[in-house]
């Protein structure tokens, strides 16, 4: 994995960039877009990051690059999505990509910041319907983000996001059960409403032959506030066509961990994709937990915190891979407190790779901070079609 910090001093944006490349096969770029405070109001602060993508996409790696995805972290998604709207900023850099906006407020001060997938010789198609199709060698890519469903409760919107979403996977030949690779669903006010998420998931997943003996899927569950205000859930999701099953596996790290249906949720703790010269590993939302399901340091942000990349380390070593491969890290906190100490803590630990910390509480009071992440490594499987 190759890491560049692209400083834009004109816009006051910092783009942490990292690049998986291979010769002869596509080029993956995974970015996140700091936007540098400078006291004006949202649309000045969206201005900027915007010019900053642009600036991105020209620079010579990124050169002919498409953007698969954006997601941007706000600081106050109802009032903020309409000047998003209004405004029409984000039309030309971004019109075939799939864009998801969440109330996740970026803990260095600032309105706004993204996290961009980019590609190189893809086809990449947005659909009418939202839905982002990243094509080449027999694979397709189906990346739907910034779902809503804003009737009814938490469960309610829960399973109508899940049924639409398997109905639009059966239009493109997919199921939930065997080509949804990654979910994340942002669930306002998460102390009280995650329940109702998740017993809607699990009693879906059971109509959908996902149980604890068959599979689950990697997903993160957090905080996080959709910028319609009746929406109490959004769902985010990636899916993949034109795979052999056993190119798909996951990640258990059983000496750290526990699995998740042992307290009543579901989902997978990572899942690996293998393909023919390249691994994809999607790390789930990750916090400081031990084998037995409990929350380990509580209270402590920096026991959390280490606790936290140990899990993550024993995932990735499960997979074949570590941190050196990974391409981008988010991470959540319960605390705008904790923003310093855990700041220190990840620029000593991750001096290059590219990661946003968000205001997001956890779905366990008791937990403090989660981190979910993506990393990419070389592999060498002529069973498999290169990705």
């Amino acid at each position: 994995m190759d890491y560049r910090l692209i400083p834009y001093d004109k816009t006051g944006v910092a783009a942490e960039l990292s690049t998986f490349m291979r010769e002869g096969g596509v080029t993956e770029h995974h970015a996140i877009l700091h936007v540098e405070p400078r006291g004006e109001l949202f649309a000045g602060q969206l201005a900027r990051l915007m010019e900053a993508v642009k600036a991105l996409t020209a620079e010579p790696d990124c050169t002919g690059a498409r953007i698969v995805f954006m997601r941007l972290f706000l600081s106050d998604a109802a009032n903020q999505q309409q000047i998003i709207d209004e405004l029409g900023v984000m039309k030309d850099a971004c019109n075939a990509c799939s864009i998801s906006c969440i109330q996740q407020p970026p803990l260095d001060g600032s309105k706004v910041a993204a996290w961009l997938y980019l590609v190189h010789d893809m086809d990449v198609e947005r659909l009418q319907d939202g839905l982002v199709i990243a094509s080449h060698n027999g694979y397709k890519h189906l990346w739907q983000m910034g779902l809503c469903c804003p009737k009814g409760n938490s469960a309610a919107q829960t399973e109508s996001l899940l049924v639409g979403y398997e109905e639009l996977l059966k239009q493109h030949g997919a199921t939930l059960a065997d080509n949804c690779i990654r979910t994340w669903f942002y669930v306002r006010d998460v102390d009280t409403q995650y329940a109702g998420m998740v017993r809607a998931r699990r009693e879906n997943f059971v109509l959908q032959g996902l149980t604890e003996k068959t599979h689950y899927i990697a997903s993160t569950g957090i905080g996080g506030v959709p910028a319609d205000t009746m929406a109490i859930v959004q769902l985010g999701t990636y899916a993949l066509t034109g795979f052999l099953p056993q190119q798909q596996r996951y990640l258990y790290a059983k000496t750290h961990l526990n699995s998740t249906y042992e307290y009543g949720v579901t989902f997978e703790r990572g899942t690996v994709v293998d393909f023919g010269d390249r691994s994809h590993v999607f790390i789930s939302g990750t916090a400081s937990i031990n084998n037995r399901g409990e929350v380990e340091h509580v209270g402590d942000i920096v026991k959390q915190t280490e606790r936290m990349w140990e899990n993550v380390g024993a995932l990735l070593a499960e997979a074949d891979s570590s941190f050196d491969d990974v391409a981008q890290i988010i991470v959540y906190l319960r605390d705008t407190g904790d923003y310093a100490t855990v700041k220190a803590l990840f620029e000593q630990r991750f001096p290059q790779t590219p990661y946003v910390i968000t205001l997001a509480p956890v779905c366990r009071p008791a937990w403090l901070i989660e981190m979910e992440c993506v990393a990419i490594r070389t592999n060498k499987n002529p069973e498999y079609r290169d990705f």
